[in-house]
Order: structure tokens, then C-alpha cells, then sequence
């Protein structure tokens, strides 16, 4: 649920088999998301809140404030990249997050089995973005690697560690990523005006989100607070 009185209706959907770096950017592009080795899109039929949302990195502005974070965190923080695996380690941060954030919903911490189904799991190729501030694990982000793309599945951080803003970095970096191997877009999954937790997205500018079914930039904010947006980039994509 994302807005208050509405439920979204995500079909979840299996890929009969893994799918390749330029498979995937077409599963993108269409707006599919990934959970574990599931694909899925948001399919309400009497709500189009949910937008897939992704940042063109050529043309991408970071604000003052984004910088500012970008260069403490290149100075403080070390970046370990490799495949997701599975630790005790990360299974406690995750669920620390979890409680400390206030983001626990019913029987939401995982155990072992539960965080390698959720976050090592997956159909296609996946790299682990590892942070450590002296050593210590501070963050993990969970990313997807596509022919032109990288697409941010999760984000977890040690609350402890907030100075730092750890989600802020994390995409700034996975941004940077980006640039050092020549893609396009970073991903950032969905975006739903009104939605405290999903609504940060629209900071990073500019971006282009999926509006029935176009692909429609985003600019800085105009005079009076008002987005100024342009017209489609690309033609309608597929189901």
C-alpha cells in the first residue's frame, strides 16, 4: 500500500530462465521492477499513481546538498562491489535498519533463508554495493546490471551512521558507477506522488519517469514551485 484507501495490485511474474544484460534493459525500459527471481509491474486498474522512475546520468544535476554528501562519503567511506551473498553480518543490519527506521510492518525482519531469498536471490545479474566506515559494515545496496543501466533493487544502512546520509550516497555513487562504465540509466524503481517513502526520488533531477506508458523528462523546479516537464523521449513501450 502507498497511498492511504488504495492497495497496488503487482502480478509477480517468473522468467523461464535468467535473463541477460540486454534482456533486461527491455524488461526495464517496459517499466518491470525485480524481487528475487520474480519480475513484476504495477497493474491497478483504477489508479496510475505508480510511475517507474530513472535518472538519465549525461544529464543529471546534483544539488549543492548532493554534492556536499557525495564528496563527505568519498572521503569517509569505502566501497566494496562484488556478487550478493549471504551473512549474519547483513542479516542483523538489515533488520536494525528495519526496527530503527520504524519501517517493521507484521513479521517483517528476516532470518537467514529470508534475506537470501529476498536479496541474493535473483534472474539476472545482480551486484552487492557494500559500504564500511572504518571497517565496520554501514550500508549495503542491492543493484541490478543491464546492457545501458543499472537498476537500485534495496538499500539498507546502519541508523547509527545518518550523518552520512548512507540512501543519499548510495545512489550518488551507484550514479558514479554508472559514468565509470559508460551507462546511461540508473533505475530507481518506483515513484508515487504523495508517498513519504518513495517521493525523495523525484530530488534527483533531471529524471524521466513512465507516464502511460512514455517515458517523459522531468526537469528542475520552475518559479513557484511548479516541475517543468517535457514531452516524451521514446515511443510507447510494449506490455
Amino acid at each position: 500500500m502507498y497511498l492511504p484507501g488504495r492497495v497496488a495490485r503487482l502480478p509477480l511474474r517468473l522468467p523461464a530462465r535468467p535473463l541477460n544484460r540486454e534482456e533486461f534493459s527491455r524488461r526495464l525500459e517496459e517499466g518491470d521492477r525485480r524481487q528475487g527471481v520474480l519480475l513484476y509491474r504495477p497493474a491497478c486498474p483504477m489508479c496510475q499513481a505508480c510511475e517507474a522512475i530513472r535518472i538519465d546520468v549525461e544529464s543529471f544535476a546534483p544539488s549543492r546538498t548532493q554534492r556536499r554528501i557525495e564528496r563527505r562519503g568519498d572521503v569517509e567511506l569505502d566501497t566494496e562491489i562484488g556478487k550478493p551473498s549471504l551473512t549474519m553480518e547483513k542479516v542483523a543490519l538489515y533488520n536494525r535498519h528495519k526496527i530503527e527506521r520504524r519501517l517493521v510492518v507484521g513479521d517483517d525482519l528476516v532470518d537467514a533463508g529470508g534475506y537470501e531469498q529476498f536479496l541474493v536471490e535473483t534472474c539476472t545479474e545482480t551486484l552487492e554495493i557494500r559500504y564500511r566506515f572504518r571497517g565496520e559494515l554501514v550500508g549495503v545496496a542491492i543493484s541490478d546490471r543491464a546492457t545501458d543501466a543499472l537498476s537500485a533493487v534495496y538499500f539498507y544502512f546502519d541508523p547509527g551512521y545518518s550523518q552520512f546520509s548512507p540512501g543519499t550516497y548510495s545512489i550518488l555513487r551507484q550514479l558514479s558507477l554508472c559514468r565509470e562504465w559508460g551507462l546511461r540509466y540508473l533505475y530507481l524503481g518506483l515513484f508515487v506522488a504523495g508517498c513519504r517513502s518513495l517521493a525523495y526520488k523525484s530530488s534527483y533531477l533531471p529524471h524521466e519517469r513512465l507516464v502511460d506508458g512514455v517515458w517523459r523528462r522531468f526537469e528542475k523546479k520552475e518559479a513557484g514551485g511548479r516541475r517543468q516537464e517535457t514531452g516524451g523521449r521514446r515511443q510507447e513501450t510494449g506490455a
